[in-house]
């Protein structure tokens, strides 16, 4: 028996439907014209009068939320994180780890995997940092940074379960030839991210991807456009934006997106710990910080995440730039899904995973639905 929304208003990452119908059970069976919707014996009908469905978030870069941090180590915390993730929307999650020891990166990795066993919204895993520039490390513990090794990342990807599919790094921290050369091999999308690269140095290398534009990195300069400069220049290359109005300006957000357009760009949440929670005393990797107005600072006042909510996200994307919803979910889903080979995500297909949003009129969540379950909010 399949359930069916009708009269809805789609926007399936291909194209707008005003007026459409989604089949689906744990798989998307059929969308399409209301005006062709023909009832199925069985089928399970609600009419959701005019509701938006949008493909389910895809977040890549999140170290946590709801009191959980990656590196809690945790398996069934970090599930657990991840269910609740529903309520802003997300419905595929990348866990990401912060720059510390290797014992901490690993029984990290370890969980992750296990959670990835008793939850299926984690289809990857974002190694953030050890392997980047001191000098634009932001809130990752410069204790623990040191070049690229290629042994211990091939540890760690056989820890992960072989689920690490991005990985921050620097690349003008030594010789990593052979580090870029295996995650090509292995599927790793190499991000330039917390790094002081040259244009002429990523344009050597092969970053396809730019963690948190402008954020941990060279920004831009009328004589080296640094690492801001090579994602926004270059078409290959696909760039994070946290859209909180705290680490971007709303300036800034609109003149990256009439450069680099919603085809480039991925929305995060860059979220930590806090997420969730009241303001007050949190941590991150170790160190204290303290969320106030909803930003979350380390002592220095360094910016250590965000408490972001994705749908908060994916609202002011649209309220700073004047971009459209199908643009707003080619940047919260499709985009993403097409990086990373996530074929069953990101769209609104016959055969993909049935992981999509209903929002009302006003761009809130009425209910996410993840693989064919509903979750009402």
């Amino acid at each position: 028996m399949s359930k069916v929304f009708i009269h809805a208003h789609l926007f399936t990452g291909e194209k707008e439907i005003e007026s459409g119908y989604i089949r689906f059970d744990q798989v998307v069976v059929e969308t399409g014209e209301m005006q062709n919707f023909v009832p199925a014996a069985g089928d399970e009908v609600t009419d959701i009068k005019g509701d938006l469905v949008i493909p389910g978030f895809i977040d890549v870069h999140s170290h946590g939320g709801y009191g959980v941090d990656c590196m809690d180590a945790d398996a069934e915390k970090i599930s657990i994180m991840t269910k609740k993730m529903l309520q802003e929307g997300i419905t595929t999650y990348f866990p990401t780890t912060i720059t510390q020891s290797d014992e901490k990166i690993e029984a990290c990795l370890t969980a992750i995997a296990e959670a990835a066993e008793l939850n299926p919204m984690i289809q990857g895993i974002h190694v953030e940092g050890p392997f980047i520039s001191r000098d634009y490390k932001g809130a990752q513990p410069e204790a623990f940074i040191r070049p690229a090794q290629l042994d211990t990342l091939r540890k760690w990807q056989e820890l992960s379960g072989n689920r690490i599919r991005l990985i921050t790094y620097a690349p003008e921290t030594g010789d990593v030839k052979a580090f870029e050369q295996y995650c090509q091999e292995n599927r790793i999308v190499l991000s330039a991210g917390h790094s002081g690269a040259t244009y002429a140095q990523l344009k050597a290398s092969p970053a396809t991807h730019v963690t948190h534009l402008f954020n941990g990195q060279k920004g831009l300069h009328h004589r080296e456009i640094g690492v801001s400069g090579y994602g926004l220049l270059e078409d290959k290359v696909a760039v994070e934006m946290i859209v909180d109005g705290y680490h971007i300006s709303e300036p800034m957000v609109k003149l990256a997106y009439k450069t680099k357009g919603a085809g480039g760009i991925q929305l995060i949440t860059d979220s930590m710990r806090a997420k969730g929670l009241p303001e007050g005393e949190s941590e991150l990797g170790g160190q204290p910080v303290r969320v106030k107005d909803k930003q979350a600072r380390l002592p220095d006042g360094t910016l250590a995440g965000s408490v972001l909510t994705f749908i908060d996200a994916f609202k002011n994307m649209i309220t700073y730039t004047g971009c459209s919803i199908s643009e707003a979910v080619q940047m919260s889903a499709t985009n993403q899904a097409k990086e990373f080979g996530l074929d069953r995500k990101g769209r609104l297909k016959a055969g993909c995973d049935a992981d999509f949003i209903v929002l009302d009129q006003k761009l809130s969540i009425r209910q996410t639905i993840s693989g064919g379950t509903m979750h009402e909010f």
